[in-house]
This record gives C-alpha cells, sequence and structure tokens, in this order.
C-alpha cells in the first residue's frame, strides 16, 4: 500500500496579484514559504519516503523548504507541472477576462468546454499528471510519498480519483497553497482520506 501526500506550491507574488502563472513562475511570497514550512512541521512525523515535485520553481522551492533538513530524495518530474495556458500565463483575470471572455468564461465555469488556441485542455492536464503518479506508484511498492504540485493539476486528478466529471472540476474544496490531500492507494484503487486540509495553516482568506 502507498499513501500519497498531495499539495500545492505556496503562495506566489502572481497568485497575490491574480495573474495566470501556468508554466510560467513567480518567487514565493513570505506567506508562501512560511506556509510551506508549517506543512513540513506537520508532516515531520511522517516517514516519507520520496518527494516527487512539478519542476517549477515555486514547486520546488515549496518542496524544499517542506523537506527542511531532512534526509529525503526530492525529484523534479515534468509532468507534474501546472496547465499550459498560453498567452494568458502573466496576465492578471481582468486582462483574459477581456481579451476572451468566452474561453475565460468556459475556463471557470463550463470547465468541460474549455479549448484554448494555445495550450492545454483540463483532460489533457488530468491524463498525464494522472499518468506521472500511476508512474510514482508503480516505483514504490510501498510507504509514504509527497507530491508538490499545482492547483489545476490537483483538482484534476482529485476527479479522477473520486471518479466524478469535469463539469464538477470547481466543487469545493478551494486548493489553498500548502494545503494537504492524502490518498491511500492499493492495487489501483483509490481512497481518499483527507481533502484540501489546511488546519495546520494560520486562517486563510476565503476565496
Amino acid at each position: 500500500m502507498v499513501t500519497l501526500y498531495l499539495t500545492r506550491h505556496g503562495e506566489t507574488e502572481w497568485n497575490v496579484e491574480k495573474r495566470m502563472q501556468g508554466w510560467q513562475d513567480s518567487p514565493l511570497t513570505e506567506k508562501g514559504r512560511q506556509d510551506a514550512m508549517r506543512l513540513g512541521k506537520r508532516l515531520e512525523t511522517v516517514d516519507l519516503a520520496a518527494i516527487y515535485t512539478s519542476t517549477s520553481g515555486r514547486a520546488l522551492e515549496t518542496a524544499q523548504l517542506i523537506r527542511g533538513e531532512r534526509l529525503i530524495p526530492v525529484y523534479a518530474e515534468e509532468q507534474l507541472r501546472e496547465i499550459h495556458l498560453g498567452n494568458w500565463e502573466g496576465k492578471t483575470h481582468e486582462e483574459i477576462k477581456e481579451m476572451d471572455p468566452i474561453a475565460f468564461d468556459h475556463f471557470w465555469n463550463h470547465p468541460h468546454l474549455y479549448t484554448p488556441r494555445r495550450g492545454e485542455r483540463f483532460i489533457d492536464v488530468q491524463n498525464r499528471a494522472f499518468a506521472a503518479i500511476e508512474q510514482i506508484i508503480e516505483r514504490h511498492s510501498e510507504g509514504n510519498i509527497l507530491i508538490v504540485t499545482h492547483g489545476v493539476v490537483l483538482k484534476t486528478v482529485l476527479a479522477r480519483f473520486k471518479n466524478t466529471p469535469l463539469t464538477e472540476l470547481w466543487a469545493p474544496p478551494y486548493m489553498y497553497g500548502a494545503s494537504v490531500t492524502i490518498v491511500k492507494t492499493d492495487g489501483g484503487k483509490f481512497e481518499l482520506l483527507l481533502e484540501g486540509d489546511v488546519s495546520h495553516l494560520e486562517k486563510v482568506k476565503e476565496v
């Protein structure tokens, strides 16, 4: 049996500015760094066999802060990167809403209809990220594994774990930075034990 601990990177400067990041990157805020360390504190009694992280800088730094001084191997995995958002990346929600209103509406309100001119659909992200998780499970027949990734990746793979359609992609809970989701897997079956928990963090702002 393998137990997966999944988290989203800590808060970044572009998160605060409501800019879409995708494959681009921005630095963690001080809150983002502190939250990652709080998650590290929460997980310090969990014997982690390995940490797998997105190749994005914000996820790599989060993984290192969670690990702290522990001697846990960290592996960067491109398939755990955030959704590719094409020319939306680096732009604010308001800018995108103005330049691409229909696609923006689909992204947030009808995710199954979201088909960008450049970039990935949610199903594309789900397929590549879930394949990466299956490969991680194959490498580790047992033990605890931490996966540090992104909001869309988490929501799409959780939909696969729960066998829910992408029409319900944005259903609660919200995936805050440095939240924790715990999934047990055995023989190809997945049991969701905890989803988007932030009890180890200081009060989070409502979205």
